[in-house]
């Protein structure tokens, strides 16, 4: 019997299926070691070593491969079939051989690019070594997301409070995203117009002609610049005499594009499905590790993470016969396509994505599949039979028409198309469905008959305005292929660099399109005067193809790290000299629209304070991040957030002027009403002793007068005393809303009306209930789905808590991440989330176990060495944050602060 050890239980099922009783196929949950997340995990003055650290779930995982393979005849490792796949397989082998149980068992690597019966007995037979290049690469890029990250993340710590972290490939993404935001801002609308005249043949047929010379001219598209100039050309058409010059019919052919890759994947499915990176993946995932389909489980695409665009032969001639099949032998083209990549450093050692098998059509495996993954097999499905489809032919009709009018002429253009072949056009609904057209994007329709020196009638003449827009916004799909273009990240990394940037706050998502938050832009305006070099999108691309080179054998690992280590330590060490003045100076000048943003045609300077008006505004460094202030502080406190438009808030004007709301009845102190750094909030009284109490999410500035004032202020409120213990039960208003409490429990409360108005029963029956669920501890709350049962026992369900939806396996909570449908969470997902949260607080019990005894050992080693106090609070430093910097997750697809 051979161990075979694959990533996902989910995959571990079907491969033992097509193995049968000889083999014993184990699931490795994606990566079983990792770079702990702290100080020293990579040495580079040791040449880089690296310490590698196996999380609690991970150490259960290979004790069963270890047992199994005590009594089996060899270790074959079938993990996926891409660097990462390649860095599983060989971590297992290490870890394997440090146990020592491997001894003289038969040792081999096998890959398939699609879970079928036939690729995985193939891949058996054609076994093979772990590639050393394509594990070095791993190792190198590794290294140097885990170096840039913790070595530059703390920089960002010291010097921009508020910050997360910066990664390789993380920073210069976010930098895609905030240039493109700085080149809105900068932008400057111009008016342009254009001219278009409705005609009519001799035959009473309607067609549309457009201006495209003046005066024999040609016009480009800001030729005409105002109303009075598209008036003078309007004027002359109306009057002019039309006659037609020529009249082309030019046949055109239409090529279909290449299957997909990972890029090109995400990018379709966000434009059609409207599905982002994460869920794309996610969907493929499972499409690709395999579906049950009449009682046998089988993957239904390739694998797909990858930049390849061809297809294997077998795979091209099974396409070509379901093209004749399915649409007739006309479409199907006398050769084979063959496709080749245009994307920079593309490593095309991996299958485009296509179907496992082309006779599988969309409507015939709809019913096995839920809605997100019937939707994401047919745009795979459609696109790879197209792509060996025979090309569209299409004829596109051109008729060029001169306008006379006295002395002045101009020149009209009318065009038109028909489809004579629809070609490949046909495995699609829709013919854009594809996202081609012609290559000027005219999609007109046929034009009537128009013949050569003809007379035309013009009915209208139709001048529109029009103004330049400024560049969009990035989307996940564009941003994804602007990184593929410039060489920058992987298929394997754009995801989960996508995810990072919207986790860590630096971008935020509205209506499909990425908007750089605040600290997103701080954090780029700080790499890039401070750290420019590594935020170049060359430098990166270069590093990407430095990393393809070691995957090929052609560079040194380690000499690609000294190099790059070199110059950067030196970088990191120079910014220690950097004072926090010189890093808001040049925040001040290089996020001058954000921070100071000036009306039009408003005068003066927009960094003059409002409220003292001497004083200048200026971008000032807090605990939690960057606000804008004035220079006079202490004697001027306005603040404002830090926001394009904030100055013209409610809160801005509020902070530069309190509004006065009248006095208390009793102790005859002004009350305010202000807004500082985390929102607005009513005053009573000046200085530290004042009493200050923040507005409820339910109330608006509006909504607070004198009255509301004074309810707030009165807050926390005494109900009365409990009837069994007589302890004061009182309610008030906290960090997560209205409350009641008594001694230690406190109970939520329906609304912020209720807070004034709760009686002693009400209040009495509220803390009873929050006691019988445990106190201070919620009940579980009921499944809002059920995963079935964990490989080490207990249920897995999904729930939702306080702060969202969270998979829950005993006493294991974790939290789904913010674009996670909670209804499309599958076992594997649970899993992978599971194994992250055991893996960041994995050996707790082992410490709270040994506890007694480390206190013992620890009191007699200090005596012994005659440790001081001084000695005792350094190493508790050390533990803190040694506990601080738990080890990040292990799944393919996390990442720690060092990670893109």
């Amino acid at each position: 019997m051979d161990v075979v050890v694959v990533e996902s239980p989910a995959k571990a099922k079907t491969i033992n299926k097509y193995l049968g009783s000889n083999y014993k196929v184990l699931a490795s949950f994606g990566h079983v070691r990792d770079l702990p997340a702290k100080d020293g995990s990579v040495k580079p003055d040791e040449d880089f070593e690296m310490t590698w650290q196996v999380d609690t779930a991970s150490n259960k995982r290979l004790k069963e491969i270890a047992d199994a393979l005590a009594s089996s005849d060899g270790l074959i490792l079938a993990t996926d079939p891409d660097r990462e796949g390649e860095a599983i397989s060989w971590h297992v082998l290490e870890v394997l051989r440090r146990k020592k149980v491997l001894k003289d068992k038969r040792v081999s690597r096998v890959v398939f690019n699609a879970i079928t019966k036939k690729a995985v007995l193939d891949a058996m037979d054609n076994p093979r070594e772990i590639d050393s290049p394509l594990v070095e690469a791993y190792l190198a890029r590794r290294a140097l997301d885990y170096l840039v990250g913790f070595n530059l993340s703390p920089v960002l710590w010291r010097k921009l409070p508020g910050a997360r972290s910066a990664g390789r490939v993380q920073s210069v993404a976010l930098r895609l995203v905030c240039d493109r935001e700085a080149e809105i801002e900068r932008f400057v609308s111009e008016e342009y117009w254009q001219i278009a005249a409705e005609m009519k043949t001799p035959r009473g047929e309607d067609f549309t002609a457009r201006l495209v010379s003046n005066e024999g001219k040609r016009l480009q598209k800001m030729s005409i610049r105002n109303g009075d100039d598209a008036g003078s050309i309007r004027e002359m058409l109306e009057g002019a005499s039309f006659r037609t010059d020529s009249v082309e019919a030019k046949p055109t052919k239409r090529n279909p594009s290449p299957p997909f890759t990972t890029s090109t994947l995400q990018q379709a499915a966000s434009s059609k499905l409207g599905f982002n990176a994460s869920r794309t993946m996610q969907v493929a995932q499972r499409l690709y590790e395999g579906i049950e389909l009449g009682g046998e489980t089988v993957g239904l695409i390739t694998y797909m993470r990858t930049d390849g665009v061809q297809m294997a032969p077998e795979a091209i001639d099974a396409a070509r016969a379901a093209i004749a099949d399915q649409f007739g032998d006309r479409y199907r083209p006398e050769k084979p396509r063959f496709y080749s990549t245009k994307a920079k450093n593309a490593q095309e050692a991996h299958e485009a994505i296509r179907p496992t098998d082309f006779t599988r059509t969309p409507d015939q495996v709809k019913r096995y599949l839920d809605t997100d993954q019937a939707r994401l097999y047919e745009l795979v499905w459609k696109r790879g039979i197209a792509s060996q489809m025979a090309p569209a032919e299409i004829e596109r009709t051109t008729a060029e028409i001169t306008a006379t009018n006295g002395g002045r002429t101009a020149g009209l253009r009318a065009t038109g198309s028909v489809i004579r072949f629809d070609g490949f056009i046909a495995a699609y609904t829709d013919a854009k469905e594809d996202g081609e057209q012609g290559d000027d994007g005219d999609d007109a329709g046929r034009l009537p008959e128009i013949r050569a020196n003809e007379e035309q009638a013009c009915e209208k003449v139709v001048p529109t305005q029009h103004f330049t827009e400024p560049p969009p916004r990035y989307s996940e799909a564009t941003l994804i292929k602007k990184m593929e273009e410039l060489g920058i990240g992987r298929p394997s990394t754009y995801a989960a660099t996508l995810s990072t940037l919207q986790e860590r706050d630096y971008v935020t998502v509205e209506k499909r399109k990425l908007i750089p938050g605040s600290k997103g832009r701080l954090v780029t305006a700080f790499l890039g005067n401070f750290f420019e070099r590594y935020v170049e999108y060359d430098f990166t691309a270069d590093l990407e193809s430095k990393l393809d080179k070691i995957s090929n054998g052609d560079l040194d690992w380690k000499e690609v790290l000294r190099d790059f280590w070199k110059d950067f330590t030196a970088h990191v060490e120079e910014t220690k000299e950097l004072r926090v003045s010189d890093v808001l100076d040049a925040l001040n000048e290089d996020l001058a629209p954000l921070v100071f943003p000036k009306k039009e045609g408003e005068e003066g300077d927009p960094r003059t304070c409002p409220n003292c008006a001497d004083g200048k505004l200026s971008l000032k460094l807090g605990k939690f991040g960057a606000f804008v202030g004035c220079s006079n502080y202490p004697e001027c406190n306005f603040t404002r957030q830090l926001s394009p438009d904030s100055a013209d808030t409610p809160e801005a004007k509020l902070s530069a002027e309190p509004k006065d709301l009248g006095r208390d009845p009793y102790t005859e102190e002004a009350i305010t009403l202000r807004s500082g750094r985390f929102g607005p909030y009513v005053q009573r009284g000046e200085g530290k002793e004042a009493k200050r109490s923040s507005l409820p999410k339910e109330w608006s500035i509006d909504d607070i007068d004198h009255e509301k004032a004074l309810a707030l202020l009165s807050l926390p409120r005494d109900i009365g005393q409990h009837p069994e213990t007589g302890n004061a039960i009182s309610a008030g208003l906290g960090r997560y809303g209205p409350f009641v409490r008594h001694e230690k429990t406190y109970a939520n409360l329906d609304g912020i009306d209720e807070v004034f108005s709760v009686g002693l029963n009400r209040a009495v029956t509220l803390i009873a209930e929050k006691q019988s669920k445990g106190g201070r501890g919620r009940g579980k709350p009921a499944a809002l789905k059920e995963l079935g049962e964990h490989p080490d026992g207990g249920d897995i369900a999904v729930r939702d808590g306080r702060y969202g939806p969270y998979v829950n396996w005993g006493k294991v909570n974790a939290t789904l991440p913010k674009d996670k449908d909670p209804q499309s969470v599958t076992i594997e997902d649970a899993l992978a989330l599971i194994t992250e949260k055991t893996g960041k607080s994995g050996g707790k019990k082992k410490t709270k176990a040994k506890s007694a005894t480390a206190k013992k050992s620890s009191a007699k080693s200090t005596a012994s060495k005659g440790t001081g106090a001084k000695g005792k609070t350094t190493a508790a430093k050390k533990s803190t944050a040694g506990k601080t910097s738990a080890a990040g997750s292990k799944s393919k697809t996390a990442n720690t602060p060092a990670e893109d």
